[in-house]
């Protein structure tokens, strides 16, 4: 699964303008999370289509940069996430995004963009899908 992370200007309607894009095309966003500092922006998006969002970020003009990920279900509880940042960190993975895609049965689903997305699917054991009530 790709996270699209995509460069933002910090300004009245850039989030509406990539959400529109994406919509544009029939697709649904999974998990969407940003920050803005500095007069600029980064918007991480998780979508059912990677194809069309790729089509859709480009037809808008919108800068991005791919990202394999990998996902884990946590318990919902203290010291889970950072139990398994620990994990990855041991296994010398860096972690360059992270972000929520759901909750359910007292698990939160998590997504982790790293350096090494196949090292650390196998260390989480991802098969985790993404959308609300992942569990």
């Amino acid at each position: 699964m790709i996270l699209f992370m995509v460069d933002m200007k910090d300004q009245p309607g850039e989030l509406a303008r990539l959400a529109e894009a994406i919509a544009r095309k029939g697709i649904n966003i999974e998990s969407i999370t940003g920050l803005a500092s500095r007069g600029g922006g980064t918007v991480a998006v998780l979508t059912n289509d990677e194809a069309g969002t790729r089509s859709a970020l480009s037809e808008a003009g919108c800068q991005a940069s791919e990202m394999e990920i990998a996902t884990a279900s946590l318990e919902h509880k203290p010291g889970t996430l950072a139990a398994t940042a620990r994990k990855l960190a041991d296994a010398g993975i860096n972690v360059t995004a992270v972000l929520p895609i759901g909750m359910a049965d007292g698990k939160v689903g998590v997504a982790f963009a790293t350096d090494q997305p196949a090292k650390a699917r196998e260390i989480l054991g991802s098969g985790l899908k993404v959308g609300v009530g992942v569990g």
